[in-house]
């Protein structure tokens, strides 16, 4: 008996050694937090956990609180994309792709993170497998969505997947163990792929059962609609917000259309949502166009914007924390140069701070409701946004022609420039001018 209790022992400390002590992990909240992609293949010249690692401590230091990784499981090889594939067609979900490194070494990054107060979040990839997933052959054919002669559909030009059938309940539970087995390991959330494509009832489910053990995961759906709120998720894609966002900046929409977008969230969305705004993902910068190439001379001013609209969790993706002007291709090894911090990581490293240091720029229902200043131009975006004795004022250009702003009472006072530190009186009725694409984001002064 003794030897089995001593096993018994063993086996407790051993399963708690292969959870990465997650006390250092910060406390912010989800709605004061900073996401950033990390699209591992290309973020470092090595494209390794070991090589990411090591600069772990300066996305810390640029205020990041959150990291994406995308897909980091091995690739399928049949109808693989390119030389290297896309991480989304997945070969098997609870390994590691032997190109980033070993398990141990995930392992490592993941503990180092939390070390440095990181959460760390998973693509998690639930529509569907590479096609030569051992699922294809080794699992009954209901598990996969199969055409008229037995062959798994594909969706869109995916070519190189195999689409999972979540009307099979042995489906849902073999991907709810997927979730399981990474919350085991220590992971803070996960980043959900194509989320429309599964039943609601799926994700209800799987976070009801996850959130018993672990309440403070973070769930963000590659989606944008209220019912994935009501699904469990944390943060929905603002789709419409970028898209938007690339229009006012090639001057087909303009800020009056902004405000209607704004009013339209409001509206749709639960208090509790947060919502992911970003000017580049993984997907925009490889299909469509680095920032620079679809904000031109908005780009600066775009991201501020997501850092400062109601509902708004801001994204970093690979390379814009240095401004890192190249379309990523997406099949193959094309990694960022080695970098140093220069003059766009001293502007995001300030549009951090601004979110840490103001709680009513908050998502999720913590922060301030816009209150738009009287009177301003159809070009300009006037606004403050409040909670308790925290004001944040901002005055937004989204035009390429300059334009005149006549302050008003509430948008008034002795105020900081965020940007540069120094002080930024507004006086009401005295006008200024905004360069085209100008901003100016002032917080309430502490003089």
């Amino acid at each position: 008996m003794k030897r089995i209790l001593n096993l018994l022992l063993l086996a407790v400390l051993l399963a708690a050694a292969a959870c990465t002590d997650r006390t250092a992990v910060s406390d912010r909240s989800i709605g004061s937090s900073v996401l950033y992609e990390m699209n591992v293949r290309q973020f470092t010249p090595e494209g390794t956990f070991a090589a990411a690692e090591e600069r772990l401590p300066a996305l810390r230091d640029l205020g990041v609180d959150i990291v994406w990784l995308m897909p980091v499981h091995p690739i399928g090889v049949e109808g693989r994309k390119g030389t290297m594939g896309s991480y989304y067609a997945i070969r098997d979900y609870r390994a590691i792709n032997p190109e980033f490194g070993t398990m141990a070494d995930f392992e490592r990054f993941l503990a180092r993170a939390h070390e440095l107060g990181l959460r760390v979040i998973l693509d998690y990839v639930a529509n569907h497998t590479s096609p030569d997933h051992a699922w294809v052959t080794e699992m009954p054919a209901e598990w996969y969505v199969r055409d008229s002669t037995g062959v798994p559909v594909v969706q869109y030009d995916w070519t190189d997947i195999a689409k999972l059938n979540y009307a099979t309940p042995a489906v849902r539970e073999a991907m709810f163990e997927v979730l399981k087995f990474w919350t085991d390991k220590g992971v803070d959330g996960f980043r959900c792929d194509a989320a429309m494509e599964m039943p609601d009832d799926f994700w209800a489910d799987a976070f009801a059962r996850l959130r018993a053990v672990r309440p403070d995961l973070f769930l963000l759906a590659e989606a944008e609609g209220p019912q994935f709120h009501a699904d469990g998720f944390d943060a929905t894609y603002g789709w419409k917000m970028h898209h938007l966002l690339n229009e006012i900046a090639q001057g087909k929409k303009s800020a009056a259309d902004l405000r209607v977008l704004l009013a339209e969230y409001a509206a749709e969305y639960p208090a509790s949502a947060s919502r992911m705004m970003f000017t580049s993902n993984h997907d925009e910068n490889s299909w469509a166009g680095t920032e620079f190439e679809r904000m031109g001379d908005a780009a600066a001013a775009m991201a501020a914007l997501t850092y400062v609209l109601p509902q708004s969790l801001p994204l970093i993706y690979t390379g814009q924390e240095v401004g890192y002007d190249h379309r990523f291709e997406f099949f193959e090894k094309d990694p960022m140069p080695a970098w140093e911090p220069n003059e766009r990581t001293a502007f995001y490293k300030k549009l951090n701070a601004l979110r840490h240091d103001n709680p009513a720029l908050a998502s999720g229902g913590e922060g301030g409701d816009i209150v738009y200043m009287g009177g301003a131009v159809a070009d300009v975006m006037a606004f403050t946004r409040s909670a308790g004795d925290n004001k944040v004022v901002c005055f937004f250009n989204l035009s390429a022609e300059p334009q005149a702003v006549i302050p008003t009472v509430e948008v008034a006072g002795d105020l900081t420039d965020a940007m540069t530190g120094e002080p930024h009186p507004i006086l009401p009725g005295e006008e200024f001018r905004l360069a085209p694409w100008e901003y100016l984001i002032l917080v309430k002064s502490a003089f």
